[in-house]
């Protein structure tokens, strides 16, 4: 396999691009992707077996289940991240390893419904939060303590709009390659 080709199994929608000019234009349509996130990726894996779900979108990559339950994770921290930046002043968050979490064994071997049951909760939490913030709301930040970088939320709904298509096509892309759609 090519570094171009492994490139684009990595990134199948691409790296994720913020818009410098006049990004608060995008928040809606991020909000929409957020709120479709849950149904999206249950359309896509409600009949994959056992199997097809222990299978890695790329060489080195994680299996379906691992991603599913790692959007699960994730974006748990992203709720509780915004939640944080609107409480508090600049709070630092806590990082976590992503790898490590994937690594567990309910992240390898837990049915995909819990956390497509938790993410669809979620979401719908996380929507209403961000349905009822203010614009100035979206420039406030937290500091993220291995980057040490402030991060807007304005950005942070950007990342996690990214994150929803990103691994939602690392399924797609799969199932395509292998002809189980």
């Amino acid at each position: 396999m090519t570094s171009e080709q492994l490139e684009l199994l990595k990134y199948p929608i691409g790296k994720l691009y913020f818009p410098e000019c006049r990004p608060e234009n995008y928040v809606q349509d991020w909000i929409g992707d957020i709120a479709g996130c849950p149904e999206g990726l249950q359309n896509l894996v409600k009949n994959l077996e056992d199997d097809q779900l222990d299978t890695t979108y790329r060489p080195g990559g994680w299996t379906i289940r691992q991603l599913v339950h790692h959007m699960a994770d994730s974006h748990s921290h992203a709720y509780i991240r915004f939640k944080w930046a609107l409480t508090e002043d600049n709070p630092l968050i806590k990082a976590y390893d992503e790898k490590a979490y994937a690594a567990l064994f309910d992240s390898k071997e837990a049915p995909v419904s819990l956390s497509l049951d938790y993410l669809k909760a979620l979401h719908a939490r996380w929507v209403f939060l961000l349905e009822g913030m203010q614009q100035n709301d979206f420039y406030r930040t937290f500091r993220h303590p291995e980057s040490k970088k402030e991060v807007r939320l304005l950005n942070c709904l950007a990342m996690y709009s990214w994150h929803c298509r990103h691994h939602c096509a690392h399924i797609e892309h799969l199932m395509k390659r292998r002809d189980w759609i």
